[in-house]
């Protein structure tokens, strides 16, 4: 059984295009959201127009599940320790797969470290890579990274989740994984920026590019393989969602750049993930100006106009 925790945009995505092959369970916490769902056979709340397949069933408690069981945790990272803390005793050795992108803010760990720490007798792995939940639930082509470190649980987890529309390419680098896909959330804020403040699309280049060189030199210094930065859990989502406005990180940094409001109902996984990146490249001694300017724009320490003019001005020097 493959049960999708929770039924926000990328959750309720993700179960459609499963239960298109196998039958899968959807939970939310919000008992009343499930009953809606049950009766609706929709997710108007967070996928509208899109009908929930009859492969699909939902739940607001979870039974003890068994360790062939799978369980997607489509949660925001910052929620995800106490989902896990919560539900620890019926995990059990059961499958546990993020598909969360960040850091915690608190401890600076990724969602990997964060299973293993609560869940230490579950297999821990982590699914990520480009991908808009709209894409996937209307079965459009989408390849993603399943990062597992356990070398036998792989495999059978990339034939499971593998659908008519989502590929799975594999690897054993769960920390490369994790952090290209926390990364490029901090860097997509910033290429809204530079477009909200109409600096340019050759502004845009620039920061994905030297912010792409941040993300492999964090990666590097943590132990990750500078090859997993260059697939789809790192390159590939920076390119998605430093020029789509379907990232809500891409339309945070747009609304910063215009220095407009933003609807704080709307989870911005990247806000909170830069600041514990930042934290965490002054505790390794790491130069990553482009994240720490992010952090104080964010932060509303900065103006546009000074985090451009400290950028501009850093020493010259080779690429």
């Amino acid at each position: 059984m493959i049960t999708v925790m929770g039924a926000g945009a990328f959750g309720t995505a993700l179960a459609v295009s499963m239960a298109r092959v196998r039958p899968v369970r959807l939970w939310a916490h919000d008992a009343a959201h499930i009953a809606e769902m049950q009766r609706t056979a929709r997710n108007e709340r967070r996928l509208p127009g899109v009908p929930l397949g009859e492969n699909m069933t939902f739940c607001s408690e979870l039974e003890t599940v068994s360790k062939q069981d799978i369980i997607l945790l489509a949660v925001p990272m910052q929620r995800l320790r106490a989902v896990l803390e919560a539900h620890q005793g019926a995990f059990g050795q059961a499958q546990l797969v993020a598909c969360c992108k960040g850091m915690e803010l608190s401890t600076g760990q990724g969602p990997i470290g964060i299973i293993q720490e609560v869940c230490p007798k579950a297999t821990a792995a982590i699914l990520t890579g480009p991908s808009f939940a709209a894409d996937i639930a209307k079965g459009l082509p989408t390849a993603l990274t399943l990062a597992c470190g356990d070398n036998a649980a792989g495999p059978t987890l990339q034939q499971s989740l593998t659908t008519p529309n989502l590929r799975l390419y594999r690897t054993s680098d769960t920390t490369g994984a994790e952090l290209g896909g926390a990364l490029k959330n901090v860097m997509a804020i910033g290429a809204g920026v530079v477009m909200g403040a109409a600096l340019g699309d050759s502004a845009r280049a620039a920061l994905m590019t030297r912010g792409f060189a941040e993300m492999t030199r964090m990666a590097e210094a943590v132990g990750a393989e500078p090859e997993t930065l260059a697939g789809l859990s790192g390159f590939g989502d920076l390119v998605l969602t430093c020029t789509s406005d379907q990232s809500r990180n891409y339309r945070f940094g747009l609304s910063l750049g215009r220095n407009e409001g933003f609807d704080p109902s709307v989870t911005v996984e990247g806000a909170a993930t830069a600041r514990a990146v930042h934290a965490k490249a002054r505790a390794l001694g790491l130069e990553m100006p482009i994240t720490a300017a992010i952090t104080g724009l964010i932060a509303g320490e900065l103006q546009v106009e000074q985090a451009m003019d400290m950028l501009l001005s850093r020493p010259l020097k080779e690429e």
